[in-house]
């Protein structure tokens, strides 16, 4: 058997969730459901953010309400506070997602507390998911830079990433928000995060901005990550990141697994049309190699 590389397609939340241009729910539904049926295992669907700040993800409990799940498929949901907590439990989530970050300059300018403050503030939520039997994952920020201190010592990705999972979270997204990783840089923070916790509790969540998600992948993959987080057409970045735009695009990782002989049960075929439907309704060419080739 090849082996296996799970792919979490975060598209509709982390991808959309900075367009200035409200994308109706009906089409965010859609979305996801094609993400679905080309086989994505993991699809994260939305956020219980408040409105006031994140106006994209106002209609997560109409999204929510309107997917027709897939069997095997995994639906989290991002979940900043308790409060949000609370609606996601309404809307009968089973996995929700949780947002930090290894620097407390990146904190306090997105969140206004430090690293220290932010743990505290999620670990009631982890512990409530966790009582009703709700899967909760979390992304870690800034693991290999950060636009406000610039560099960040492994020391505290690894600090931060440990804390999480002494908490109860099961998989932990290392996140090169602003794209400035290079493949030495990803392999040695992976490697030190992989001491301290296990490398099946890690997934690697690279950003485009320099070209260099894609050879940071390839380094973590011979390093023994087997999660990696992508957003179909590269939709997304980081509001708090000058420059910072374009996640890895979902197709060009598939594509390259699927070269490399790696099983992912996506169809790329299906994806590549995805990637190009979504570009469509956001008037825009898509932002991946694999699409503008496949258009």
């Amino acid at each position: 058997m090849k082996p296996y590389v799970k792919v979490v397609e975060v598209g509709p939340r982390d991808g959309l969730q900075n367009e200035k241009q409200l994308v109706p729910a009906a089409t965010k539904i859609e979305l996801i459901q094609r993400l679905a049926d080309a086989g994505l295992p993991v699809v994260e669907a939305t956020s219980f953010v408040s409105p006031k700040w994140v106006p994209q993800m106002a209609d997560a409990d109409e999204v929510l309400a309107g997917i027709r799940r897939k069997a095997g498929v995994s639906y989290p949901v991002l979940v900043p506070n308790v409060q949000g907590l609370e609606r996601a439990f309404a809307a009968g989530v089973e996995e929700i997602a949780v947002f930090t970050a290894a620097s407390s300059a990146f904190t306090q300018k997105n969140i206004n507390a430090t690293v220290e403050e932010s743990l505290a503030r999620l670990a009631p939520v982890i512990e409530q998911a966790l009582a009703k039997n709700v899967k909760v994952r979390a992304y870690v920020s800034t693991a290999l830079g950060c636009p406000y201190q610039g560099d960040v010592p492994v020391s505290e990705v690894v600090r931060v990433t440990k804390a999480l999972v002494d908490q109860g979270v099961y998989e932990i997204s290392l996140g090169d928000t602003i794209g400035v990783g290079t493949p030495k840089k990803a392999r040695e923070m992976l490697r030190a995060c992989a001491d301290a916790v296990g490398m099946d509790k890690l997934a690697a969540h690279f950003h485009d901005t320099r070209g260099q998600a894609l050879a940071n992948v390839l380094a973590c993959l011979e390093e023994g990550v087997r999660v990696v987080d992508a957003s179909v057409s590269g939709l997304g970045g980081c509001p708090y990141a000058n420059g910072a735009s374009g996640n890895l695009a979902t197709e060009d990782l598939i594509y390259m697994l699927h070269g490399m002989g790696f099983e992912t049960g996506v169809n790329l075929d299906a994806l590549v049309d995805t990637a190009v439907w979504m570009s469509g309704q956001l008037d825009r060419l898509p932002a991946s190699k694999l699409a503008r080739v496949k258009r």
